[in-house]
Parts: C-alpha cells; structure tokens; sequence
C-alpha cells in the first residue's frame, strides 16, 4: 500500500510521476491509498486512468469519503483497478457499488463480526447486513478520526483485554473523550450479546 508524498502535497502531475517512480523501483503490486481527507492529496479517476498502463498498480484503497468515487472510478476505468473500500463505515454502501475488498480498522476488534458482515454484502444478503452494520456503525465512526490509532486499541482492549497502550507521542485517551469511546463500544458488546442470544 503505497501512500502519496506526505511532506509535499502533490499536484496530479506530480502525483502520477510519484506512483511511477515507485512501481519502477520494484516488481511487487501497488495498492494506491486514497485518503484525501488525512493526506491532501486526491486520487481522482482522471489520475488513476493516468496510471492505467502501470502493470504495478493494480488496487485502490479508496478512503474520500465520497461514496459516489466508487462508481466513477468503474466508469472512468471498468475493472482495470480493484477497489477496496477504505472506511469502515461505507463498507455497505461501497459493498452495493462492487468494491472487491475492505482495509478495515476495527476488524481488529470484530474480526469474525466484520467478516461475516463483509460476507452478507457479498452475497446480496443486505437486509440481514444492515442489521450488523446498524449495530457496529458508530464503532466504525471511530475509525475515521484522527485517533483512530488509540480508539481501535481501546476498543479491543474493551473487547477481548488486548492491551490499549500505544507508542509515543500517542498518549492514552482521558476524560471525555475516552468516555466516548468506552460508551460507544459497549453499547455494541451489549447490542452483539442481545442479537446472539435471540439468534440462539
């Protein structure tokens, strides 16, 4: 997965010559990460066609936030990328759109949750996937902030007693703001024990 310069934003110019310079270092396949929002860079479809005969590029992690670049994307390029949604919470939406793939955050903390929701999509089942979505849906919120780091730790802390410590300059969440974490992800421990126990 192979991030746009951090330092310097790009201009598109620059932004294809940059992926080019990468896949021609090395044979392995490129993932683009398009995260526009953390990074200031945006990966349209108009570069993304720029870098359609580079062999080495072959997946988008699409993170905009925009759910309707799923679509555009396949218009402007059909299937010559595979499209990953890259935030939990589009994974839905981006499912009903024809993403092939999820990088997802808090499927550290829901593993076989998030697996089986991602299934459902898959196989059309999106009124039983709504469900689980509807219940994981603010947990997922968390993954589109900034610390989305401490949060996903915290949170499997809650989970499964995985230690939530991170490295500096992380620091632990306090006050409020953890409180916000804690409440949000018991609420779906308590909401996934209730739909398993009526599922029993």
């Amino acid at each position: 997965m192979v991030f746009p310069s951090l330092a310097y934003k790009t201009d598109p110019r620059e932004t294809v010559a940059w992926y080019k310079g990468v896949a021609s270092a090395s044979a392995l396949p490129i993932m683009i990460y398009n995260n526009p929002i953390a990074y200031g860079v945006d990966l349209t479809p108009a570069i993304l066609k720029e870098l359609a005969e580079t062999p080495q590029i072959v997946c988008v992690k699409e993170e905009s936030g925009d759910i309707r670049r799923v679509t555009d994307t396949f218009i402007e390029l059909g299937n010559r990328f595979s499209v990953f949604c890259g935030v939990d919470d589009l994974i839905v939406e981006s499912s009903s759109l024809g993403v092939t793939g999820w990088v997802s955050g808090m499927t550290n903390v829901w593993p076989a949750e998030c697996v089986r929701l991602f299934d459902l999509c898959a196989q059309n089942k999106y009124s039983e996937a709504r469900e689980l979505y509807r219940i994981l849906t603010p947990s997922f919120h968390l993954d589109t902030h900034v610390k989305l780091v401490q949060y996903i730790k915290l949170a499997e802390h809650l989970v499964y007693g995985a230690p939530e410590w991170t490295r500096a300059p992380r620091l632990p969440l306090v006050g409020a703001e953890r409180e916000l974490v804690v409440s949000t992800v018991k609420a779906a421990i308590g909401a996934l024990a209730d739909r398993s126990r009526l599922a029993a």
